[in-house]
């Protein structure tokens, strides 16, 4: 059994156990279809428990750490790459992994942390940190693979930003769109200035002399009496 702390069992499904009739099927019986590519293998399709799969894709790092599936008894490391969900209900449909082999890159989504907002100059002078990215697609060698990347923003003043560049990565990683040459270093987070909001001017605070009088005729005055 394997020490991975995202470890699913699954079973090979036969050609005759795929389709959409047959993935209603499995569905009923609390197991999700599922397949795994990739590795110069032939796909293979497989079936997953649902009370397994929910509960891993509960933690956030399942969707960026190395996997272990075992297959009627075979290992098979590798990552989620695709997650299809009920629209309404939520729960898991379908899921696409891909084969993890040794010394070959993979390409990844990881999520982003971003840490000491609370600490930052702009913060303290009420300015509002607006964060634009919640995950950063990288390459890397499985072995280097982080669970996710951390942005300090505790030096952010009023007016600064955080580009893709300016992300400190652990060694072997890239960070995919500033490989490319038609890469954009776009920013991740910025500190906005603060929301100052006018008040509306009230009757209560309208002053009496501003309010021009109304004269009352006589006829008026002597209806009233």
């Amino acid at each position: 059994m394997s020490n991975n702390p995202f470890a699913l069992s699954a079973v090979d499904r036969s050609a005759d156990q795929q389709g959409k009739g047959a993935s209603r099927r499995l569905r009923k019986q609390n197991l999700v279809p599922a397949i795994i590519y990739g590795g110069n293998e032939a796909p293979t399709a497989i079936s997953l428990k649902v009370n397994e799969l929910v509960k891993s894709i509960e933690s956030e790092a399942f969707f960026s750490q190395i996997l272990t599936i075992t297959v009627d008894g075979t290992e098979h490391q590798a990552v989620i790459k695709a997650l299809q969900r009920h629209p309404s209900k939520g729960f898991p449909m379908h899921a696409d992994f891909q084969r993890i082999v040794k010394g070959q890159k993979i390409t990844l989504n990881v999520p982003v942390h971003y840490e000491g907002a609370e600490d930052a100059p702009g913060t303290k002078a009420a300015g509002v940190l607006s964060t634009l990215v919640t995950d950063i697609e990288i390459s890397c060698l499985p072995s280097k693979l982080p669970e996710a990347l951390t942005v300090d923003v505790s030096g952010l003043e009023i007016g600064d930003v955080i580009r893709l560049s300016d992300v400190n990565l652990p060694e072997g990683v890239v960070i995919n769109e500033l490989e490319n040459e038609e890469g954009h270093d776009r920013t991740i987070v910025t500190m906005l200035a603060p929301v100052v909001e006018e008040a509306e001017e009230t009757a209560d605070s309208v002053d009496a002399s501003d309010v021009p009088a109304t004269e009352q005729s006589d006829t008026d005055a002597s209806d009233s009496e």
